[in-house]
């Protein structure tokens, strides 16, 4: 029973004095600092506003394209691991993604005719 007791007197000095050694002022300052200077900071407001504008943006004219690649990869997924059609593995896979169903439509068209091995 005394070896607990030295031993847990022995591991609170040590962090006690592992506590006392953690000082936050010096190494919060420069953070601190760098996220004032962000606070009522006009630039930054506009800068947040322009990046939303522009993500609403792109994300409103690219919609089709992202749905398109996605599909592409879902279609390229199921006549590959589904129905086990032997198309080249990152060829088909690229230009599934690049051109969505269409792209993979026409490695099936090429599949087909034999102009694929």
């Amino acid at each position: 029973m005394s070896k607990i007791i030295i031993m847990n007197t022995i591991l609170l000095e040590a962090f006690t004095d592992f506590a006392k050694a953690i000082t936050f002022d010096t190494t919060a300052q420069p953070v601190t600092g760098a996220a004032l200077n962000l606070l009522n900071n006009p630039t930054v407001l506009i800068a947040a506003g322009i990046l939303i504008v522009v993500t609403i943006f792109l994300l409103f004219f690219l919609k089709k394209v992202i749905i398109n690649s996605i599909l592409g990869g879902l279609i390229w997924g199921v006549s590959v691991f589904v129905f086990n059609v032997q198309l080249p593995q990152i060829p088909s896979f690229v230009i599934a993604i690049l051109f969505g169903p269409a792209g993979i439509g026409a490695m099936l068209i090429l599949k087909f005719f034999g102009l694929i091995v």
